[in-house]
């Protein structure tokens, strides 16, 4: 049992919120070192899924002369359907609570499904243009079905498809590997679209929070709109209009760290504070680069080591912080 489970557990039992009989019985249990292969399944569950939809694009490429558009069509299209039809069978129904399926496989069937579906249109727009020079539709489609998709079978992994998919289609690409080459500085209406994306996607986290719509979806809408927001308020802090970026920055700064608390959620605090660590260091530079910092430049390198180990302690701080406020929340 880990320092941390022996001191949670104590404090149960201090509290008298478990008796010493239930206080003997948890300590027997993990000191048995019992751990559960679930997490594990669920990722080679979710690799399984990749390379199938990731073999079928492959084969596509491979033997699109031979097969030809059609044959290939008609087997995604058959395909995606019965995946669909086992999902709507076994399904319960849209519920507005935290729903899922007895048998948690059909949850990645799902997942299997929206991506085919996703292929499906994206091919046939490519190959016959069915939407006609309107691509924005072409991306828009897969969105709406994602979305149903997410929302009726409670798929979070839908979900991501679908808030990528949404902006996409406004023209921001929002994967890992190309979130940071959006070219915001040449293109205004690209920044001022990712702010107002993410600021739309927290107003539905108030509203669906408001309605006890699928709040568990919360944290994924979250997400997204922190690392667009401050992506682009922070690229346009190179700009010369970069106080009112100082202030978009800043409220999603205190609006993301009380947030974070709310939910809790690690991964959203870290990121708020390293945005802001971010932000602030570019801020002191445009302040040193104004008061024509030249003359302090021996002074400026000699306080930079302690700077930066300062940060550091207060970022371990900050986190120790957040850690024990989350340990005190759940034992309450």
């Amino acid at each position: 049992m880990t320092q941390f489970d022996e001191q949670a557990t104590q404090k149960l039992f201090e509290k008298n919120l478990i008796t010493e009989e239930q206080f003997v019985q948890v300590k027997a249990y993990r000191s048995l070192g019992i751990f559960s292969l679930h997490n594990e399944l669920k990722l080679f569950l979710y690799l399984s899924v990749l390379l199938f939809t990731t073999g079928i694009g492959i084969l596509i490429y491979q033997n699109i002369d031979t097969i030809g558009h059609i044959a290939i069509l008609s087997l995604l299209l058959i395909v995606t359907v019965i995946c669909f039809y086992f999902c709507f069978k076994n399904s319960k129904g849209f519920q507005k609570e935290d729903s899922s399926f007895e048998n948690p496989v059909l949850q990645y069937l799902v997942l299997t499904a929206t991506i085919l579906s996703c292929i499906f249109v994206g091919y046939i727009q490519f190959q016959y243009e069915l939407f006609g020079t309107h691509y924005g539709l072409a991306t828009l489609v897969p969105t709406i079905i994602s979305f149903f998709c997410a929302y009726y079978f409670d798929n979070k992994s839908v979900l991501t498809i679908a808030v990528t998919g949404l902006a996409a289609y406004i023209g921001l690409s929002v994967s890992p590997q190309t979130l940071l080459s959006n070219d915001f500085y040449t293109t205004d209406a690209l920044s001022y679209s990712a702010i107002i994306l993410g600021g739309l996607l927290i107003l539905w986290t108030i509203y669906s929070t408001k309605i006890n719509l699928k709040i568990h979806f919360n944290f994924i809408y979250l997400t997204y709109a922190l690392h667009l927001i401050s992506i682009a308020a922070i690229n346009n802090l190179f700009q010369s209009y970069w106080l009112i970026f100082v202030i978009v920055l800043g409220a999603s700064t205190y609006y993301f760290y009380n947030v974070s608390y709310q939910i809790p959620a690690i991964s959203l605090f870290v990121f708020t504070i390293i945005y802001a660590y971010i932000g602030i260091n570019i801020i002191v530079f445009k302040f040193l680069e104004f008061i024509n910092a030249d003359d302090f430049f021996e002074f400026i390198m000699v306080l930079t080591p302690f700077y930066i180990i300062g940060s550091i302690i207060l970022f371990i701080k900050l986190i120790k912080n957040f850690n024990k406020q989350k340990a005190n929340d759940s034992i309450r």
